[in-house]
């Protein structure tokens, strides 16, 4: 049975010429699980709101959508309410109410179900979701991952038919998101529901994925189960292969008959089969993690350029400390990355070292000087530059090319410099056909690209990134590592907060887990991935029983290239 039908869809944002969808054509039956997925700004998430009327955006559409069998247009708002549930990107933008157990109940009281029904859905919600130990909570005391748990136990109170998710990951932890995509699964598998998702993270979703569908430029151009699509992707030399999970890549770039694996788990029988009739690389063989060649000595004679010292913080008086006893140093020109769980403190942490935070007890000391006591010019003038969590908190003019401009309005700059300046950031972030638009408009991965162009437009010298990654295609992602090795070898320090394992493994030079409020532990990459079971990268977890430190997909290429 077909739960949507497409036909030649075609949508047009207003005053644009360029269609954001050209003439797309899917079936998408009762129960699949179906993955799309495609560079930033490729029309993944304007297709899912065509598929749920209320959140279509304006502009100018032309083709057919059929749900059940029906024109869409047709179905009216509360069948569509309860039908078709929808998953948002940021957790925040779908809470409604101030506790858990009203947003779990709030659905149902809106479709005017009696009190004896939503007791019981809420009940059976909260039981299959492990909601129960936080079933009294307020919804501000609760992680990203609880959120989004809470947004999906919500929309499944009310039974839909189809659930619809744009990027729900985009803003967990690896183990959150992982927790997530099972809870996903169990509802496809148990519920038989259907599943429609858009995810930039596909190491764990594709597994679990029936087919998956790859747009670019507004079409789509593949369409197949996981394993067939990435497999012609790789033949093509397709941007969107550098998103395909890692045992796939590790498999394109080495020289065998065997079929393709896609999990860990295959990628590992697949290793065992390709070396059993070749002698295994030596450990000692790997190529080293591509660190600078003075780091050892930067960290023992660079001069300091950020600086924590038994350093304390809460944010009320009574409240508890979210930062307990962090005491770290970051030498100048180095690449640090801090991953951790959600709530542990890590966005605070950088808040503190802009200065919008000061610590109750202890240091903060950016170059020897403490940041809260330093003038915005000072601070921000060549100095520090921050890319926050939220990207639109940077945006306050009503199209990209102003609010890139806006940045340089305070510069003795002539304008033909700052035109100069601007054309080159634009460039780097392939912002030229967005530059009319409200930033507002962007997707998710455009905003965080026309944000990081603002910010590098300051030349900082230290350059504070909140989840730089996040809603970022592969391609776009080495393209952003090129640019942050070329900034990072021009003496640029990089503090980066990531939720991105493989990004972090392949491109930083120490990095340190967050717990608790304070760093447990930290390392050179390659030292601190190898001795992780969960915080690592499925490289890692792939081969780690043959080549304990095989990190990165390069890694491990290049130790089945050295058996023989």
């Amino acid at each position: 049975m077909e739960i949507y039908r497409i036909e030649d869809l075609v949508f047009t944002f207003p005053e644009k010429e360029r269609e954001t969808l050209s003439h797309i054509n899917l079936t998408i039956k009762s129960g699949e699980f179906v993955t799309i997925c495609g560079k930033s700004g490729c029309g993944k998430s304007t297709l899912l709101r065509q598929l749920k009327t209320i959140l279509t955006p304006h502009g100018k559409s032309a083709g057919n959508i059929f749900f059940c069998g029906q024109p869409i247009a047709d179905i009216d708002q509360r069948t569509q309410a309860s039908e078709i549930g929808y998953v948002l990107q940021s957790p925040d933008n779908q809470i409604v109410t101030d506790k858990v157990w009203h947003e779990l109940a709030f659905g149902l009281e809106s479709l005017g179900y009696d009190q004896s029904s939503i007791r019981l859905r809420v009940a059976e919600m909260a039981s299959f979701f492990g909601i129960q130990a936080w079933f009294h909570k307020k919804v501000t005391e609760l992680s990203g991952g609880q959120k989004q748990l809470l947004n999906l136990a919500s929309i499944m109170a009310m039974h839909p038919s189809v659930l619809i998710l744009d990027e729900p990951t985009s803003q967990l932890d690896p183990i959150a998101a992982t927790d997530f995509l099972e809870t996903i699964k169990k509802i496809n598998q148990e519920l038989g529901t259907t599943i429609i998702m858009t995810e930039h993270r596909l190491e764990d979703v594709l597994p679990i994925s029936d087919r998956l569908v790859v747009m670019d430029e507004g079409a789509i151009i593949a369409d197949d189960s996981p394993d067939k699509v990435g497999q012609s992707l790789g033949r093509l030399n397709h941007p969107m292969f550098y998103s395909m999970p890692s045992p796939m890549q590790i498999h394109a770039g080495v020289d065998t008959d065997l079929p393709s694996p896609l999990t860990v788990k295959e990628g590992r029988q697949w290793l065992n089969a390709f070396l059993s009739q070749r002698k295994a690389a030596a450990a000692t063989a790997s190529p080293e993690v591509k660190i600078s060649s003075d780091s050892s000595s930067r960290d023992s004679t660079s001069p300091i350029a950020l600086k924590f010292k038994e350093v304390w913080f809460k944010y009320e008086k009574n409240g508890p400390d979210i930062i307990k006893d962090l005491s770290f140093e970051v030498r100048e020109g180095q690449f640090y990355c801090i991953v951790g769980g959600n709530g542990t403190g890590k966005t605070s942490t950088l808040s503190l070292i802009s200065g919008i935070l000061q610590p109750y007890r202890g240091k903060v000391l950016i170059g020897g000087k403490n940041p809260a006591k330093m003038s915005s010019k000072e601070l921000f003038t060549n100095n520090l530059g921050i890319l926050p969590q939220n990207p639109q908190t940077l945006f306050v003019k009503k199209t990209v090319e102003l609010d890139l401009y806006e940045m340089l309005s305070h510069t003795s700059l002539t304008k033909e410099e700052k035109a100069e300046k601007i054309e080159a950031i634009v460039k780097f972030a392939e912002l030229e056909h967005l530059l009319s638009m409200h930033p507002y408009d962007l997707s998710g991965g455009e905003q965080q690209r026309a944000a990081l162009a603002k910010v590098l437009l300051l030349e900082p010298r230290i350059l504070l990134l909140d989840e730089p990654t996040k809603g970022l295609d592969g391609f776009f992602k080495k393209k952003l590592a090129d640019f942050l090795k070329k900034l990072n070898a021009d003496g640029v320090t990089i503090v980066m907060v990531s939720h991105d394992i493989e990004f972090c493994a392949m491109y930083g030079e120490v990095c340190a887990m967050f717990f608790d409020g304070s760093i447990i532990t930290s390392n050179t990459t390659k030292k601190f991935f190898s001795g992780n079971s969960f915080y690592t990268t499925a490289a890692n977890r792939m081969v780690r029983h043959i080549w304990s430190d095989g990190v990165t997909v390069e890694d491990v290429i290049e130790r089945c290239r050295n058996s023989s």
